[in-house]
């Protein structure tokens, strides 16, 4: 136990941050936490990166939190400024996103008084959390900031939210540090059980067509090079949850690309058919199962994971491994007795890729994402780190760009957060310095934080903001088409769209627009050779482009949708 010394709230506040390294906060100041942000004007050791919105704030944290495996800190005021991050707070909760949220609260005596700018943001955040503390004591202050960062970044990870009452900022006491840390009830097990993982290495090397669905978690416990080398050692085929993306690369042989709703058709099909499914870090989410009574129906579920809750929750396994994936991915390896025979597994497989292999047409002269996703891959020969926002380019952006690297997919995977992409990218960036960042959205998407631009501006991040511009809500306009008698209701954007190149130069920003084939090329290259600060790239594309393969939402691999079901809508 360190020496203990007298010091305020807002001094042990900063001394608890640096003491977890935390380098970068993502804020905005307000009347409950100005005596954080008196202190914050003399502090040195930690780069504070003021937003133009909370929820800005909170996906910036995201960004920064997924692009480097840190946790990513919040500062935000009461009241609205604490309820603006609610959204966020979602998403990092539904994508496991270790992030830590301060949020200012009205003193103690009137908490419950309807104070000015008071909510109950603990109450509000409580089923969104992993965890949330409400400090009533100034004493108490440092052992729960070391709290919420452990319990944020160990086991499942995810968000924590510490809400702190202007008097318990500016009370002062004896500040104390404890290296050590002890939270009754919370013990996350990383060692998966090893008679279970020896059971799994003798199931899967006997079987017949294996199949390995590899999800988020995989990225998230930095086991991707172990879950290469297991590949690559037995010849196992590996399917990918959006999350997971990059897991392997999508350059390699064994890759499947993604499965699930707008999976592809071959991955879909092995999940069909394989005797053996094994999955790694993935939550069997719906988007991924469909009508999960068919889900892998002929196959023994083996399900690793490090959250004991996410066994038998969506879908009932045969075979459960609690523990850290990357540790459980050594074990099985060397567990493994032989590898399997599955040539024949093989044949099937690039049967089905031969049968219904991704493509588009671009016959008619006119400009599709497929086509710019697809160049952007080659251009950057998947090395850069892509943030997606949410709709029609996200799955289109999982089909055609080929990621060679874990954590070089961020987007907003079970909330499907619209407006993610551009604060996310921005809070990449201040943690990745050797990749080109690229933030995609839709149009729709692009408007919900739009004005992250000007925090984007403001501290020269090199980011390339492209706009897929379709002048709809795409995705939904498409399921309108699919399952909505066509009636597009206000999905089209058209008429009010702003004019985002006149935006972007309104702020300083190089910003381009097109929707001719041939400057694809040379305006990607354009952009991508900006180095000292954002650009803006606007690519208008086909209105009425749909997303194929489709699974509907509760269907089965059966009810797979390949092509259009009426092609004279694509006029």
């Amino acid at each position: 136990m360190a020496k203990s010394k007298k010091l305020t709230g807002a001094d042990i506040f900063f001394e608890s941050l640096k003491r977890e390294n935390v380098e970068i906060v993502f804020g905005y100041p307000g009347g409950a936490t100005l005596k954080i942000y008196e202190k914050l004007y003399d502090i040195d050791f930690l780069k504070h990166i003021l937003v133009r919105h909370e929820q800005g704030a909170t996906h910036m944290a995201e960004g920064y939190a997924k692009a480097t495996g840190k946790v990513g800190v919040v500062l935000v005021t009461s009241g609205p400024g604490a309820t603006n991050t609610v959204t966020g707070i979602a998403d990092a909760y539904m994508d496991s996103v270790p992030i830590v949220v301060f949020t200012g609260q009205v003193p103690t005596h009137l908490i419950g008084n309807d104070a000015f700018q008071e909510a109950d943001i603990i109450g509000i955040t409580r089923p969104i959390t992993k965890h949330s503390f409400l400090v009533r004591d100034v004493n108490e202050l440092a052992p729960t900031i070391r709290k919420a960062f452990y319990i944020a970044a160990s086991g499942r990870p995810g968000p924590v939210v510490v809400d702190l009452p202007k008097d318990m900022i500016n009370s002062e006491c004896d500040y104390e540090f404890s290296e050590t840390i002890f939270i009754r009830g919370y013990k996350p097990n990383y060692n998966g059980h090893l008679n279970q993982i020896r059971k799994a290495a003798k199931i899967i090397a006997g079987a017949k067509k294996p199949l390995l669905y590899v999800g988020g978690g995989v990225i998230m416990s930095d086991s991707a090079p172990e879950l290469t080398a297991f590949a690559r050692e037995y010849n196992l085929p590996v399917t990918m949850t959006l999350l997971g993306l990059g897991a392997i690369p999508g350059t390699d042989k064994l890759s499947m690309g993604m499965l699930g709703m707008h999976g592809t058709y071959w991955s879909n099909q092995a999940v069909n058919n394989c005797d053996v499914l094994v999955s790694l870090g993935a939550r069997f989410d719906d988007r991924v199962t469909g009508k999960v009574e068919t889900f892998a129906a002929k196959a023994y579920k083996i399900h690793v994971d490090i959250d004991p809750t996410a066994i038998d929750k969506n879908v009932l396994v045969d075979l459960p491994i609690v523990g850290d994936v990357k540790k459980v991915l050594e074990e099985l390896k060397s567990a493994m007795p032989a590898a399997p025979q599955i040539d024949d597994w093989w044949e099937k497989i690039n049967a089905w890729k031969e049968e219904c292999p991704l493509e588009y047409d671009m016959s008619d002269g006119r400009l599709r994402a497929q086509y710019i996703l697809e160049r952007l891959s080659d251009l950057t020969e998947g090395n850069a780190l892509i943030v997606s926002d949410v709709g029609q380019h996200q799955m289109l952006i999982a089909q055609y760009y080929k990621f060679n690297n874990p954590r070089s997919l961020l987007n907003s995977g079970g909330l499907g957060t619209m407006g993610f992409s551009l604060p996310a990218a921005i809070g990449a960036s201040f943690g990745v310095k050797d990749k080109q960042i690229i933030s995609i959205s839709g149009d729709g998407g692009f408007q919900m934080n739009m004005q992250e631009l000007i925090t984007a501006v403001a501290n020269k991040v090199p980011v390339k903001f492209i706009v897929i511009n379709n002048s709809f809500l795409g995705m939904v306009r498409q399921w309108q088409e699919l399952f909505h008698a066509e009636k597009y209701s206000f999905t089209d954007l058209g008429s009010s769209n702003p004019d985002f190149v006149k935006i972007g130069e309104a702020l300083g920003i190089p910003s381009w627009s097109t929707d001719k084939i041939d400057e694809v090329d040379t305006l990607l290259e354009k952009v991508l050779d900006i180095n000292d600060g954002p650009s803006l790239l606007e690519f208008k594309v086909v209105k009425e482009e749909m997303v194929f393969p489709m699974v509907p939402s509760g269907g089965s691999i059966s009810d797979m949708i390949l092509e259009r079901l009426n092609p004279k809508r694509m006029v």
